[in-house]
């Protein structure tokens, strides 16, 4: 994609900041400031790290717009509760998501709103192309279709143009505007040091010179820190070959299983091989958005009203696709790394485990029962002994209908997507893949995990061999 590029982020980020926040004394004036977009595009030339990972990247100090991005990521009275800060929902400790299994995070003036989706994790976002309709797709094979944008409905364009959202929405920090946002920026000390550091003291002087510039900073802070792209995992050393990146049996069993169409086919939407046309290390998905129909989660609040329907693309929170009724139910498709440290799965959390989640895959549609309600049957006093025991509906039911794809309304079903593992395939027949190859793949899927260490990370149990 011609937004993913390498380079060199400091000289990137620190021209473009400096352009951004300064002019120089005396005239001519300086050149216009460079659109948020522009830097993004400008900052994925060249993320550390991100070059082949044949040698480990230089540690490059943070430049004064990141440093102050830093500060504004972990400040809590930049909220209107003043206890909710960015690394509340994003934590660090927890690859920049959740900490909790929640399945959407508490916010608001007094930390007592719930949100309406599972909070994503902020790693890896640094290669996102901005949103299209019919966005090309970078296996080179699929036709060009919707993806691209940051959070779950690609609405926004680039991380600064995200971070207005949970700064500004009422389940979240709760502004009532950005110049709220400032207000708060101005009473908080550390922080309104940070920035007047980084773009001047007149930088705070109104909304709308200081708003663009906290974005900036945020943005900033994403690009550069290593921490929100480390490309420290076991697959990244077997990619490069590295020393320590050899896989177990069953690992390697799992990646074959993850490559193959007529199986696991998981590669289909997460892409698991580096960039031919850049170089940019596997991302581990493609950008694109995705009908998969995961059951209704009726730990969400909104959900106790039965009119209300999460449509990603369409809405509630994403306006301008209303009318595109091909595109209700789609949600863009997160990349896999750090998969095995989540505790909520999907848009909407429903499901807690990276087990369940591998399972659902595998029997949504051979043993839709196990995920959805029965309405009409007649419940069992006791499961027989094979019933299983790993999916939602733990209740067993002589008769009655499930209720597919209950989360999403009967006019946008046709929407669901149909490649494997998710083949439509008839109820009660032999799913695409086997306990084993269950097992092995998320054998594979533990590998895709930061921070390991060669020969000090234990193999997961029953991944040896």
């Amino acid at each position: 994609m011609n937004t993913r590029r390498n380079g060199l982020l400091g000289a990137a980020v620190v021209t473009l900041a400096f352009a951004a926040c300064s002019s120089p004394s005396p005239p001519p004036p300086p050149p216009p400031s460079p659109s948020l977009e522009a830097l993004a595009k400008a900052a994925a030339r060249a993320i550390p790290g991100a070059v082949g990972l044949t040698s480990a990247p230089p540690v490059r100090p943070l430049t004064p717009a990141a440093q102050a991005g830093k500060q504004l990521f972990f400040d809590p009275r930049l909220s209107a509760s003043g206890a909710q800060s960015c690394a509340t929902c994003h934590d660090p400790a927890h690859a920049y998501a959740p900490a909790n299994d929640l399945p959407v995070q508490m916010g608001g003036p007094h930390g007592t709103s719930p949100g309406l989706r599972a909070g994503p994790s902020l790693r890896y976002k640094e290669f996102t192309p901005r949103y299209a309709d019919l966005l090309d797709n970078p296996d080179g094979i699929s036709l060009p279709a919707p993806g691209g944008g940051f959070a779950w409905d690609g609405r926004a364009d680039s991380l600064g143009e995200q971070a207005q959202a949970p700064l500004t929405a009422p389940f979240e920090m709760a502004n009532e505007g950005p110049a709220a946002v400032v207000e708060r920026l101005r009473a908080s000390a550390d922080s309104a040091a940070a920035f007047v550091r980084a773009f001047g003291a007149a930088a705070l002087a109104s909304t709308t010179v200081a708003f663009p510039k906290v974005q900036l900073a945020l943005q900033s802070f994403q690009l550069e820190d290593p921490s929100f792209h480390p490309y420290t995992s076991k697959y990244d050393l077997y990619l490069y070959r590295k020393p320590g990146g050899a896989l177990t049996p069953a690992e390697a069993r799992g990646l074959k299983l993850f490559k193959d169409k007529d199986t696991g086919n998981c590669s289909g939407c997460h892409l698991s091989e580096a960039s031919l046309d850049d170089g940019a290390p596997a991302q581990l998905t493609d950008y694109s958005f995705e009908a998969i129909g995961v059951p209704r989660n009726p730990q969400i609040p909104a959900n106790r009203d039965r009119r209300y329907f999460d449509v990603g693309l369409c809405g509630p929170l994403r306006e301008d696709h209303a009318h595109f009724p091909e595109f209700c139910g789609m949600f863009k498709t997160p990349t896999l790394r750090n998969v095995a440290t989540r505790r909520t799965f999907f848009h909407n959390g429903v499901i807690h485990s990276l087990e369940q989640a591998v399972r659902f895959y595998n029997t949504r549609d051979t043993r839709p029962e196990l995920w959805y309600p029965t309405v009409g049957g007649r419940p069992k006093a006791r499961p027989d002994p094979d019933f299983p025991t790993y999916g939602l509906i733990t209740v067993q039911y002589v008769g009655g209908t499930v209720q597919k794809f209950n989360d999403l309304p009967a006019a946008y079903r046709k929407n669901v997507d149909k490649q494997l593992p998710l083949d439509g395939r008839a109820a009660g027949t032999a799913p695409p893949m086997t306990e084993q190859q269950v097992n092995d793949l998320i054998c594979f899927l533990r590998t895709l995990t930061d921070d390991y260490q060669p020969g000090g990370t234990p193999t997961a149990p029953g991944c040896e061999s």
